[in-house]
């Protein structure tokens, strides 16, 4: 069966056409999947209950209030409500075994904010592929593709019983953290454009490093990044076809899955990406 989207045009309606995470991003990835055929379905917002899963009463009323800011993430107005609307879409997503392909994105936000010291909370919100996983409330893994470590992702789920987090990921960028695997928490830094060999051997060596895990697990849940492809933000040398290669090998793992989109910043490439990497998954 196809991999449905779950989309609201209402995530386009903030932002600065300057800031990497804007509107043009997802909108662009959007136009490309619709001439794809995708269906699409709408979101709605997660609950303060919901969010309150991953994160302190405390640091969700500093976003609602607009005291949660920092040179990477402002407070835009009606932030909020869009950070609920895009925690739903992942919630949604967990439920239907489909994509989120919403804004704000989430990993780098830990239970309080900006997670392991970062300085920032990297464009990111509320985390909503921890919220989503805190909703279902079963044994997962969690694939985070993306090219920056999901340090709020890792932080939410350190010693999480039912959690397993691997990341693969650039080295010495932001957030600088993800150097080394921590208890149920598998780390794989690589160099910038180290192109797709090294990448699937490393990925080969993390799916075997978490087989145990894997096989336990009741879903998978994928950190859906695409900012690794050649000349994006966190390049590691990737083309479109490989993401169709990666696809494959996360359905090879023979899961139930979703996905909730993380970065890519070049809009009409990311949606060529993302569908390469769904027909890999669905073929």
């Amino acid at each position: 069966m196809k991999t449905k989207i779950i989309y609201s045009p209402k995530c386009l309606e903030y932002g600065d056409d300057f800031h990497p995470e804007n509107a043009e991003r997802i909108g662009g990835a959007v136009a490309v999947l619709k001439k794809r055929d995708y269906e699409f379905i709408t979101p709605f917002p997660a609950s303060k209950n919901e969010i309150l899963a991953a994160h302190s009463t405390g640091y969700i009323q500093a976003v609602k209030n607009g005291i949660a800011r920092d040179a990477d993430t402002p407070a835009y107005a009606d932030i909020y409500e869009h950070a609920q609307l895009s925690a739903g879409a992942a919630i949604l997503a967990a439920q239907t075994n489909n994509f989120s392909l919403m804004r704000p994105p989430g990993h780098h936000i830990g239970k309080n904010g900006a997670a392991l010291g970062a300085a920032t909370r990297g464009f990111c919100y509320f985390n909503n592929i921890a919220i989503a996983v805190k909703k279902l409330n079963k044994k997962t893994v969690i694939i985070d593709i993306d090219g920056h470590h999901g340090n709020g992702t890792q932080e939410i789920f350190l010693n999480d019983k039912k959690v397993t987090y691997i990341s693969i990921h650039r080295n010495n960028v932001f957030p600088q953290t993800g150097s080394i695997t921590c208890a149920n928490c598998f780390n794989y830094p690589l160099p910038a454009d180290c192109g797709a060999k090294i990448y699937f051997q490393t990925l080969t060596q993390a799916l075997n490093d978490a087989q145990v895990k894997i096989n336990k697990a009741e879903i998978l849940a994928i950190d859906a990044g695409f900012d690794t492809h050649a000349g994006d933000l966190v390049s590691l040398g990737l083309e479109t076809e490989d993401f169709f290669t990666l696809g494959k090998q996360i359905a090879a793992l023979q899961k139930p899955t979703f996905f909730v989109a993380e970065g890519g910043y070049r809009g009409q490439l990311l949606g060529e990406d993302i569908n390469a990497f769904l027909q890999g998954f669905e073929t």
